[in-house]
């Protein structure tokens, strides 16, 4: 791999007493790739292996379980608490050391954050319910806590025992040992809390322990919150304080992360934080350490991360989404291929929130492959066995993703696309506020339709006797969807608009009165950009929630950061009847009527599948629908359906 283009990148590192072929790292994601007894499985493997083969510089297994079930957090959690699971993570090491990538098992502890559906109560230095999972907690005894100590330490010889590189404990993200150095969460007047030094015994001990059975040679990481961003948690201050204190009890490298459950946002970043935006803990942290520094969080491009080590803010730099979305990201910017690569657009939508949060395997919006990287024809296409002429109908991002992999088979593709430029959905969804990010999609599909020659024609809407005029042997139906418009009096009024009336810029609004009938995430978005352009805006949902149709961590965004700020008025609970001239008439949950007023109404009710090319089977062979003129979903549907039919063909 040749290392011209971003020299400090692929520059080796140390860690302790093992090099690391460069600074690219894979941080501790979770994935619910275990078995039901928390081994390594074979999806696991080729899910690791690929990222080492893709030539990121050191891995780091998500958090395994120390103690089970009393300390899981997630539905098919990783765990070395006993000695019968280290053949599966010794097949790993093995796997992952063949591309020559370093590994690190990462050790937890839940604690009060603990995963649910288990006989365990939740345990915590303090009886202190976490505000995000809301379970009644018991505090743990001193000899409990020594019986942890015992338990981390064991866990670290399991994982040296599996022919890993080093270790790494999880003292970020609210887990328990964060819980016991922070005094939000640690209330306790005995030896293990109340001071700075006794909130820092629980780590300490742990660390003491595990270096007396793992060796010198052995390295241990610890992962550290540089600020909780909670009143009463560890700001900053506190934790160059905390980063000196296991400096000095022989930590060999400090990986920097931030938050805790209740400022769950800061930890898993929506789609609207700016790229690197919290370096500067990693870089604060590292003038008061002499020891490796690893920074996170929404870094997205080599260019970036190379600025970031040009500046010496922090010898490494971890990828966590990116490397889920891209793999073959350290490759393709080590060859100078920055535009091969396919950036993480932090939607959180098929890893952490849509998917590990909803007890199901991990999977990634953009990227398809993930978590199908062990079945045959993923990772590596099989060449079409006849080529074929494919046309496909629409340039959203289901349509771009089957013409991309038809082509790279072999077929001879053309895609057409009613518009002037690709992309659908796309177009319109990247202008609210913070959602430029689905622009990478574009990017990418722009460039690699190009270079896997597929005929991409723009400005040509495709009907019926074009299909058969061109007789095409398969034809890939994408056309999208349409706002719903409902059947209630008033919704064909001059005063009506759609999401797209607004967002295309056909209608400009600024100082009146909006009315959007639709509180989900369109709705909210709406809103967002709406407010931003001095207008009076309110939102009317028939459900008791708002955006209960987007994951968790983006959600609780909305609903505690973006909207609280914006001055949007909200009624929940309330049925749209009626719209005239002068507004909006509802009820609320009692059935009382009232009026709203507005001058425009916006509608964001959904999205309908229009019926096109209805009869196309009779001449075409082979008909496939994907996406949302299939059923109206998600990003990572459309993605995932273009690339099974394309494969399929």
């Amino acid at each position: 791999m040749r290392d011209v283009h971003y020299p400090k990148l692929f520059e080796p590192g140390k860690i302790g007493r093992i090099q690391v072929k460069n600074r690219i790292v894979y941080p501790a994601c979770s994935t619910n790739y275990a078995g039901l007894s928390g081994e390594a499985t074979s999806r696991l493997i080729k899910y690791y292996t690929e990222r080492a083969k893709g030539g990121v510089g050191l891995i780091f297994v998500e958090a395994t379980c120390v103690k089970y079930p009393e300390g899981r957090n997630t539905n098919c959690t990783t765990r070395l608490d006993e000695n019968r699971l280290i053949p599966s993570y010794q097949e790993l090491a093995e796997a992952v050391h063949v591309y020559g990538a370093k590994i690190f098992i990462q050790l937890n502890h839940s604690g009060r954050c603990h995963y649910p559906f288990e006989p365990a109560d939740p345990v915590a230095p303090s009886p202190i319910p976490c505000g995000f999972c809301q379970l009644p907690v018991r505090e743990l005894t001193s000899e409990d806590i020594w019986d942890l100590v015992e338990r981390y330490s064991e866990a670290a010889l399991r994982t040296k025992k599996a022919g890993m590189d080093g270790v790494e404990l999880h003292g970020a993200h609210g887990y328990l040992i964060s819980q016991f150095t922070s005094a939000y969460t640690n209330q306790r007047s005995d030896e293990w809390g109340g001071s700075f030094e006794r909130r820092m015994k629980f780590p300490l001990e742990i660390i003491k322990k595990t270096r007396e059975k793992v060796g010198i040679d052995f390295p241990i990481c610890y992962r550290l919150s540089g600020d909780e961003f909670v009143d009463g948690g560890n700001t900053l201050a506190e934790t160059r304080e905390i980063a000196k204190t296991l400096e000095g009890s022989g930590i060999d490298i400090l990986s920097i992360s931030a938050g805790i459950y209740e400022s769950m946002p800061v930890m898993v970043e929506p789609i609207r934080y700016k790229e690197g935006w919290r370096v500067y803990l990693a870089e604060e942290i590292k003038k008061v350490v002499g020891i490796p520094v690893i920074t996170v969080g929404q870094i997205k491009t080599p260019e970036f991360a190379e600025g970031i080590l040009e500046q010496g803010r922090a010898d490494f730099v971890a990828l966590g989404r990116p490397l889920i979305a891209d793999p073959e990201w350290p490759k393709k910017a080590a060859e100078g291929r920055a535009e091969d690569i396919r950036k993480c657009i932090s939607c959180n939508s098929g890893c952490i929130g849509g998917h590990v949060f909803a007890d199901l395997y991990m999977r990634c919006a953009i990227n398809p492959v993930v978590g199908r990287e062990g079945e045959e024809g993923w990772v590596e296409l099989k060449p079409a066995k006849k080529k074929k002429k494919v046309m496909v109908v629409g340039g959203g991002p289901g349509g771009m993703e089957a013409a991309r992999v038809a082509s790279l088979r072999g077929h001879e593709v053309t895609l057409y696309e009613k518009g002037k430029q690709l992309g659908g959905q796309l177009i319109l969804g990247s202008i609210p506020p913070g959602k430029d990010k689905l622009n990478y999609i574009l990017e990418y599909y722009n460039s690699q339709l190009e270079k896997s020659g597929v005929n991409v024609v723009l400005g040509k809407e495709v009907d019926e006797n074009f299909v058969k005029e061109n007789n095409p042997d398969v034809l890939i139906k994408a056309t999208g969807a349409k706002p719903f418009i409902p059947d209630i009096p008033g919704a064909l009024g001059e005063n009506i608009l759609t999401y797209e009336d607004i967002l295309s810029g056909n209608i400009q609004l600024k100082g009146s009165k909006v009315v959007i009938a639709g509180g989900g995430s369109t709705g909210c978005e709406l809103a967002l950009y709406l407010a931003e352009r001095d207008n009076e805006v309110t939102i009317v949902e028939m459900l008791a929630e708002l955006v209960m149709d987007i994951e968790p961590v983006t959600r609780f965004d909305f609903l505690t950061n973006e909207l609280p700020e914006s001055g949007v008025q909200i009624f929940t609970n309330t049925k749209v009847l009626k719209i005239s001239d002068k507004g909006v008439t509802v009820s609320d949950a009692s059935g009382t009527e009232s009026l709203i007023e507005a001058n425009k109404v916006v509608l964001a009710l959904g999205l309908r599948a229009p019926r096109i090319l209805q009869n196309v089977e009779k001449f075409v062979p082979e008909v496939h629908t994907i996406g949302d003129c299939s059923k109206p979903r998600k990003i990572l549907n459309a993605i995932y359906e273009g690339a099974l039919v394309a494969r399929l063909i």
